[in-house]
């Protein structure tokens, strides 16, 4: 959500935070090949122009629940070998394994993204229809 506002300087994939954009006009829905939401207005456009943001976070909470309901069945599994009472889903949400596995796993996730934000404000793919022109500064915003 924040990469609609945020910039890194250097980054190819980034807007120039001292320029007007194509992006940044308010679109009013009257072009003819405007998409129906944006037509429509009201809370349909609203649910549209946050659509990115409402998705990912969806795809989030179902991965939170997954992990939730499937860790507790083998936590359960792991608490009946070792003749310990078993818990609930919920209760699995608040044992120090579930947040072990969870932060093992954005540990990955946030090294691996620091990794593309740092480099592709650096590093320069030769002909790619992404990267800054291969003798332009790292600085620029272009």
């Amino acid at each position: 959500m924040l990469s609609a506002y945020l910039y890194q300087k250097g980054s190819p994939e980034s807007k120039d935070p001292d320029a007007d954009e194509d992006v940044d006009h308010e679109a009013d829905g009257t072009h003819a090949d405007a998409p129906w939401p944006v037509r429509a207005g009201g809370a349909v456009r609203v649910v549209y122009e946050h659509s990115l943001a409402i998705a990912l976070l969806s795809l989030f909470a179902l991965s939170l629940i997954l992990h939730v309901i499937g860790g507790a069945a083998e936590y359960d599994r792991q608490q009946i070998a070792d003749g310990r009472p078993t818990t609930t889903a919920m209760g699995f949400l608040f044992t120090p394994e579930f947040w072990f596995q969870s932060l093992q796993n954005w540990q990955s996730e946030f090294l691996s993204v620091g990794v593309l934000v740092v480099l592709t404000g650096c590093l320069r793919p030769r002909g790619s229809p992404e990267s800054k022109p291969m003798d332009e500064a790292h600085r620029s915003n272009g």
